[in-house]
């Protein structure tokens, strides 16, 4: 049995040996599982290509349910669309499941906040269109959602608007605070006690940044700026906010940060994720320090342990490349990302030299970090080889207003590896 730890920026596979590709995304509990929603990235461009489900028991092990909401034949979740930042909530009092998404074009000109409604948690969701208020369509872009202890639905936008939905949740009722945060989007909302926090991150496109937080004994307010939550210089643990929930401990419920490490433009392979236990401290919240991997049932840090292997790689020319033979059902790269780290090309090969795994791995970021890369897919206990090769790809991109972002170098470099029986 492998060890059953939440890891934090490697990249996490699925019952079908694929990488759980499911960003900007939320988290709901029904029946006993966890279901995890999210944007279905591409690995080269940025284009909607549907919105996924993942269902798993314990946060660690992940299957693979369906596309809830593939591209549609046309308009706004169609062809040549950008879809975004999928939310999902049940609405009590029509027992529907409702699906929020921001729509837009890729140029990000013309956004739109959508909506979609299922009768199953994991079912096709149905498109149904915008989301209006008062009659007219909600022209905004990041998306969050809010359900409070009584069911009320709350929609959260960038800039920090904040609308209560209608009863059946498929309307934007009235608009209960206003550019509460500005310059913030990702917005993403829990409740601890009887305050409220809102977390945002700054408008950096794809690149990490100091997140910040506000709280309110009430959603509508008043809001007081709290400042950073995430270890200073850390760009919140190189992630981006998305989502936040509870998990259930013998030492009570413990708030869980979700958060995005994008990867533009290898994202299905290379972005991750960084989950994180939140401390609360009165009206703050704090990512006290960053774990590599987490113990689920105790919200407590842990390690991987197995036989340990210095490597030593390190690389920035392309096709340069070292092979690991290892006996065991799971192998774990630990090394350093970095600000001239760029893409390697990991493959897991089996005794008889077939390919069972291959996927990009990133090791750039923007503040330097030292720790797990990659965490292979559990297989059947036996000989295997792990193929790291430099690609001389740069991760790389602009924003809308031209600012260039990325990695200087296209360097991989890894320090050892862990082998698990």
């Amino acid at each position: 049995m492998s060890q059953q730890l939440v890891t934090s920026g490697v990249p996490w596979f699925d019952d079908r040996g694929q990488t759980v590709n499911a960003h900007g995304a939320c988290l709901l509990q029904h029946d006993g599982r966890y279901y995890l929603f999210g944007e279905y990235k591409t690995d080269d461009l940025n284009r909607f290509a549907g919105f996924s489900c993942y269902s798993s028991a314990d946060l660690v092990n992940w299957r693979f349910e369906k596309l809830v909401l593939p591209q549609q034949p046309d308009g706004l979740m169609g062809p040549g669309r950008v879809g975004e930042r999928v939310k999902v909530m049940r609405c009590p009092s029509t027992g529907r499941y409702v699906m929020y998404m921001h729509s837009d074009d890729p140029g990000y000109m013309d956004p739109h906040i959508c909506v979609a409604v299922s009768d199953t948690i994991d079912g096709e969701y149905t498109f149904l269109g915008e989301l209006t208020h008062r009659g007219e369509p909600i022209r905004k872009w990041d998306v969050g959602t809010f359900q409070d202890d009584d069911g009320t639905g709350y929609l959260l936008l960038h800039e920090g608007d904040i609308f209560r939905l209608s009863q059946d949740y498929l309307t934007a009722e009235e608009q209960v605070a206003h550019e509460i945060a500005r310059g913030g989007e990702s917005p993403a909302m829990l409740k601890h006690g009887d305050t409220y926090f809102l977390m945002f991150s700054h408008k950096t496109s794809w690149e990490s940044n100091e997140n910040f937080h506000l709280s309110a004994p009430a959603i509508e307010g008043p809001w007081t700026y709290r400042g950073f939550f995430a270890p200073d210089g850390s760009l919140t643990c190189n992630s981006q906010c998305t989502y936040a929930f509870k998990i259930s401990t013998a030492g009570g419920d413990v708030p869980v940060y979700m958060g995005d490490r994008w990867s533009f433009p290898h994202q299905a392979s290379a972005a991750t994720y960084v989950w994180l236990p939140l401390h609360v401290d009165g009206n703050t919240l704090a990512i006290e320090q960053f774990w590599g991997a987490w113990n689920p049932l105790t919200c407590r840090p842990a390690e991987f342990t197995g036989k340990e292997t210095d490597v030593g790689f390190s690389s920035d020319t392309a096709g340069d490349s070292v092979e690991l033979p290892f006996t065991g059902s799971r192998i774990i790269l630990v090394g350093q990302s970095r600000p001239d780290g760029s893409y390697a090309r990991v493959e897991l090969i089996d005794a008889d030299g077939a390919v069972i795994s291959s996927i990009y791995v990133t090791f750039y970021s923007k503040v330097p970090d030292y720790g797990y890369r990659y965490a292979s897919p559990v297989v059947p206990h036996g000989e295997y080889t792990l193929k790291v090769s430099v690609t001389g790809d740069v991760t790389e991109w602009s924003d809308k207003r031209g600012e260039h972002f990325g990695s200087v170098g296209t360097r991989v470099a890894v320090d050892r590896a862990v082998v698990i029986d």
